[in-house]
């Protein structure tokens, strides 16, 4: 096999069923030492047992490999920090980290309670970030590391009933975006998978039929690629169904209109101009944006002169 993790220590977040179990499986079979996560609550992250991550890593035991389980709320960064701290004690490393726990609390924006709209942000969200908070310095000093943030094309793109949902997906993008930059001198790769997977978080919202065809083993390709040693950073990359496509957030040519009394009416005119995708760009930094503005400005005045 061309992707080989052997010697390296992987944490999968959410990983007691469904998408999570999938990859750390998939990991284990190619030679990772894997800590299996999961809360073992419900959908909605209520409950909570151990014993969905002891179930996958008694699989990941029985077929040869090396796991362990943990029943930490990636809600609790005191308990993540002690998760992480775990993999250190048994292999004194971390290479891989995959977020990948979340929970849904769907209901149209009009009808949400905000608290359901706190605690997904906060699973989603503030769980990644706690998780990569407790492994980055781990992953700094032995100048390795790869992470995976689980986004979704409810994020990407939207979907009714899941502002909650989105808004803390489309959030890993952007976290994603700082990281990649900031973990580039240290080795350390960032990027965002958006899976199409039917698993019991989507079981009741699609036909059976739809359900059959994305099995989550189907988006294990993707996660592999993003993890490898020679994985890419700043990608998102979408997956299911076992095709494959990458998601980019873009920057059009636009164009220069000053600032006085009648800009908001030029824009207006010509906003179908400014919306224009010929030429897009894909920025590696968000300075490209103002980089990009101040040029238009630069060149305007500089044409004015003449």
């Amino acid at each position: 096999m061309g992707i080989d993790f052997t010697g390296q220590v992987a944490i999968v977040t959410g990983a007691g069923g469904g998408l999570g179990r999938q990859h750390a499986l998939a990991l284990a079979r190619r030679g990772a030492k894997v800590l299996v996560n999961d809360l073992g609550g419900a959908r909605d992250g209520t409950g909570g047992s151990v014993s969905a991550a002891q179930a996958v890593v008694n699989e990941i035991l029985a077929a040869g490999g090396e796991a362990l389980a943990n029943g930490a709320s990636v809600t609790d960064f005191d308990a993540v920090q002690a998760m992480v701290q775990q993999a250190m004690d048994a292999w004194g490393r971390v290479d891989i980290l995959v977020n990948n726990a979340g929970i849904l609390r769907d209901k149209s924006f009009a009808k949400m309670e905000l608290s359901d709209f706190a605690l997904v942000m906060n699973v989603h969200l503030m769980g990644a970030v706690h998780c990569t908070k407790a492994v980055w310095p781990i992953m700094t000093k032995q100048a390795y590391g790869r992470i995976l943030m689980t986004s979704s094309s409810s994020g990407l793109y939207g979907n009714f009933g899941q502002a909650n949902y989105g808004a803390a997906k489309m959030a890993l993008v952007g976290l994603m975006q700082t990281l990649s930059i900031e973990g580039a001198r240290n080795n350390i790769r960032v990027n965002c998978l958006a899976p199409t997977a039917a698993t019991r978080m989507t079981e009741d919202l699609m036909p059976e039929e739809i359900l059959q065809a994305l099995k989550p083993e189907a988006v294990v390709p993707a996660m592999l690629v993003l993890v490898a040693e020679d994985a890419p950073t700043r990608t998102i990359l979408c997956a299911g169904a076992g095709s494959f496509e990458a998601a980019h957030i873009t920057l059009t040519q636009g164009v220069w209109l000053g600032n006085d009394a009648q800009t908001p009416e030029a824009l207006a005119a010509r906003l179908s101009q400014v919306t224009e995708r010929t030429g897009e760009i894909v920025p590696q930094s968000g300075a490209v944006q103002g980089n990009t503005e101040v040029a238009k400005a630069m060149a305007q005045a500089a044409l004015a002169k003449v």
